[in-house]
């Protein structure tokens, strides 16, 4: 997925937080509406997830692994913006 490299790739130091914090935003609306709109069905469904090793997983458990990070972003955001 290149998680190392798209620090570089995309310019993370260069970004404006406030173009950042719109950017997050908009994508946890729009991850938010395609959480509400599964069904049992839906939730079952399961893919191949990649990291750290290569293991079938349920989309329920992406939903609740994504959001785990998205925590953990936030916490590090958070203390950026207090330490500037």
């Amino acid at each position: 997925m290149g998680r190392d490299e798209r620090v570089e790739h995309d310019g993370y130091a260069d970004q404006q937080p406030a173009d950042v914090g719109r950017q997050i935003t908009d994508a946890a609306q729009l991850f938010a509406n395609v959480l509400d709109r599964l069904d049992d069905v839906d939730w079952a469904r399961t893919l191949i997830y990649s990291f750290p090793a290569r293991e079938e997983r349920s989309l329920r458990w992406l939903a609740v692994h994504t959001l785990h990070e998205l925590r953990h972003h936030l916490l590090d955001m958070r203390a950026q913006l207090a330490a500037d």
